[in-house]
């Protein structure tokens, strides 16, 4: 691995290895759970690493042996149903009891000498915020890279099912705890019959030619309503705000779980928890390969400093995050650095963006038709699959069914870093309809790169103008001089949201959809935090807000 990321440190000692060890779960059944350690005598803190995702790749090098080498005992756990272990898998409620009995098992081990921390991404950081419930004693500190708390948020986001994350996370919790080779070989069965899957109607059951009966998986599916009992005790979010345990939190800008990640952050902040922050360029995959140095440094440092009272390592501040446009790391005393001034840029007639408000809010501005038969695609963003992350989007925009308002060029700099929101007041023919709506930064060779996005569900009465609030997530990112500010406006983005049928019957078990006529009305903003501090050129009160740069409206 030193080969492929040279920032790794040297190793410090030889690993050893005791696999297949049958450790409890809190009903008896045997969860088969690997050792490493350093062949060396002496006292090593132990890290604690659960995950349904089997045990061999990428976990025994990420953690098992690159830990090992630093001076950790790293003990990785098959969750009950997976790996080999025994019982039955669920996505959220086995969780805390096994955590538990892990730490039992680890107290009466002749090895283990009391101080513990957690460490892993995605649904291993779920399994660290189960055992934070009710932390042990012996809990010194966590490490929660690109990790959940919230199940049902993950699975659907914004209120629309989460079709790519559901696919892809269900593929992954499916078969890669069966070897490298039984995933990628279900990997691309899916990938195969996607266009079949996500186009089916009903869609409900469509999966299944390509990966199977997953029974967690179809519940997870056909529960969209947060308050169904199937949900109940799902969301962690109650014990943020008690941890006291240090936490160090990792996500990226581009990762489908950066929202859960913040969220963390500021209840953890608000309190009293110690607690920082990396947020870096990455989607949910590249964190632990393009972003590794980073990320296990950052990791290193926060272990030593909790667990071995060595706090040299630790950066300055608890905030550190990449600053998309500029591709520069800044420290930050909070997240976000202080309470953001949001500044509204306006949709205005013939595709442009200012920072003028409208005359008549109500005025019908600009309007799509969404074909369910052939909808606005997905183009990067926060996705699980290798598509994911910052791409160029013009291909999209030049769609009749994709919505473009664009800013004139910037004579200066702007920054914005904190949360981004649309405020919308949008109209349908038929009364139901989706708003994705999505932040670009466009470059003078008219290269659009998406920033940020989000998507919400639309019921009104058809044909008449109502509001919906679109939260397109948090981001840092500096538009250059000379480069525009651009919003995209769609009613889709397939197939990483499921459609919406445009009646108003459940996403799953629709068989008719319907064409749907979207407008966008004036009185729509997109709030930028921050986003006047450097003075984006505007034309003054009264002006022509100018031509833009590859807008469109059919207003």
């Amino acid at each position: 691995m030193r080969n492929t990321w040279r920032g790794l440190p040297p190793r410090r000692h030889a690993v050893g290895w005791e696999p297949g060890l049958p450790v409890p779960a809190a009903d008896g059944s045997p969860l088969l759970t690997d050792h490493y350690f350093p062949r060396e005598r002496g006292d090593f803190p132990t890290l604690l690493v659960r995950t349904p995702y089997g045990r061999g790749l990428p976990w025994s090098p990420l953690y098992g042996l690159l830990f090992a080498e630093q001076g950790f005992h790293v003990v990785v756990q098959s969750c009950r149903g997976t790996g080999g272990s025994g019982g039955a898998f669920h996505l959220w409620r086995n969780e805390p009891a096994d955590g538990q009995a892990a730490v039992e098992w680890l107290r009466g081990q002749p090895w283990f000498d009391g101080r513990l921390a957690t460490i892993g991404p995605s649904y291993l950081g779920y399994t660290q915020w189960a055992l934070a419930l009710d932390p042990p004693p012996e809990l010194k500190a966590m490490v929660v890279q690109l990790g959940l708390h919230d199940p049902h948020g993950c699975y659907h986001a914004g209120g629309v099912p989460n079709l790519d994350t559901m696919l892809a996370g269900g593929t992954a919790m499916a078969f890669q705890h069966r070897g490298v080779l039984a995933l990628v070989r279900a990997m691309l069965r899916l990938q195969r019959r996607l266009g079949a899957v996500t186009t089916a109607r009903p869609l409900r059951g469509a999966h299944r030619d390509a990966l199977g009966e997953i029974p967690w998986l179809e519940e997870a599916m056909d529960r969209p309503d947060p308050d169904d009992a199937f949900w109940d005790g799902a969301d962690l979010a109650p014990s943020l705000d008690r941890v006291a345990v240090p936490t160090a939190l990792v996500t990226g800008w581009h990762d489908l779980l950066a929202d859960q990640s913040l969220e963390q952050y500021r209840r953890l902040r608000r309190a009293g928890c110690d607690v920082s922050l990396l947020a870096g360029p990455w989607t949910h995959a590249s964190a632990l390969g393009q972003g590794l140095p980073d990320v296990f440094a950052d990791a290193l440092a926060w272990l030593r400093a909790h667990l071995r009272d060595d706090p040299s390592g630790l950066r300055p501040t608890p905030v550190r995050v990449h600053v998309g446009g500029a591709q520069e790391w800044r420290d930050l005393a909070d997240w976000p650095a202080e309470p953001p001034a949001a500044t509204a840029w306006y949709a205005a007639p013939g595709g442009a963006l200012t920072a003028y408000p409208p005359t008549d809010g109500q005025e019908p501005l600009a309007s799509l038709r969404h074909d369910p038969g052939d909808p606005a695609p997905s183009v990067g963003g926060r996705l699980l699959s290798r598509t994911a992350g910052a791409r160029d989007t013009r291909a999209a925009e030049a769609r009749e069914d994709v919505l473009v308002f664009t800013g004139p060029p910037l004579q200066e700099a702007v920054e914005v870093i904190g949360p981004v929101t649309a405020r919308m007041t949008v109209s349908t023919d038929t009364g139901h309809t989706d708003v994705f709506a999505r932040l670009c930064d466009v470059a003078p060779d008219g290269r659009s790169v998406n920033v940020c996005d989000g998507i919400a569900p639309v019921r009104a009465d058809p044909g008449r103008p109502a509001g919906v609030r679109v939260a397109l997530g948090s981001t840092a990112h500096r538009f250059e001089p000379g480069h525009c500010i651009r919003w995209q406006v769609a009613a889709a983005a397939h197939p990483r949201y499921a459609l919406n049928p445009g009646t108003g019957e459940p996403r799953l078990d629709a068989t008719e959809f319907l064409p749907i006529r979207l407008t966008v009305h004036a009185a729509s903003a997109l709030l930028l935090p921050g986003a006047g501090a450097a003075g984006p050129a505007t034309p003054s009160p009264g002006a022509s807000a100018g031509p833009a740069v590859g807008g469109r409206g059919d207003g």
